[in-house]
């Protein structure tokens, strides 16, 4: 049951200061850090680290185009077509151009069922739909339409792995071997 996940503090929770907040909670709900690194990666890292299939771009499209209507706005008007698959691409360019524009915060998490609670404190992708009590819910209001229209990904603080594959994927990306370490807290020397 223990697990190790990726979770990135993004530019826009570097240059608000939020790195203690945010690594605060994780710790606070009993996840160890085992990696942990400030980096500013180029537009080749970054394209690397984002999912680039049809799936991905159309969910992500689509999830935009439903948003647009929800809110009377025009996507054609407002981000230049209607088609989810190339909405899709453009919010991927956005994406990598967001995560190359300043310092992150990349570390490992390690604890029981660690992919999921992280998911959970996290909260849902698009702040202004997460739950109070969430990173995005406490520390951010923005919605995806707010930045899709100015043509910029959601600046929505952090990334946490979505699954075990994912999980391992990521984390053999952003960190080599000898950057994770094996340790156990005070807490696990007492109870072990």
């Amino acid at each position: 049951m223990i697990e190790r996940t990726l979770v990135l503090i993004k530019p826009d929770g570097v240059k608000r200061g939020l790195i203690g907040e945010i690594t605060h909670r994780f710790e606070k709900i009993g996840l160890k850090i085992v990696g942990l690194k400030l980096v500013h990666v180029d537009r080749k890292f970054a394209e690397k680290h984002y999912p680039v299939t049809e799936k991905w771009y159309n969910k992500v499209g689509t999830n935009t185009l439903d948003d647009s209507q929800k809110y009377g706005i025009s996507a054609k008007e407002t981000i230049g077509t209607d088609d989810p698959i190339e909405i899709g691409k453009k919010i991927h360019e956005w994406n990598v151009d967001f995560l190359t524009s300043g310092p992150i915060v990349a570390m490992v998490l390690e604890g029981v069922h660690s992919i999921e609670a992280v998911r959970k404190l996290v909260g849902v992708t698009v702040p202004n739909l997460a739950a109070p009590g969430t990173i995005r819910g406490d520390l951010s209001t923005h919605s995806a339409l707010s930045y899709n229209v100015q043509k910029k990904a959601i600046y929505n603080l952090v990334h946490s792995s979505g699954n075990k594959e994912e999980a391992e994927k990521e984390i053999s990306l952003w960190f080599k071997k000898n950057e994770l370490f094996n340790y156990k807290t005070i807490h696990e020397e007492h109870i072990i």
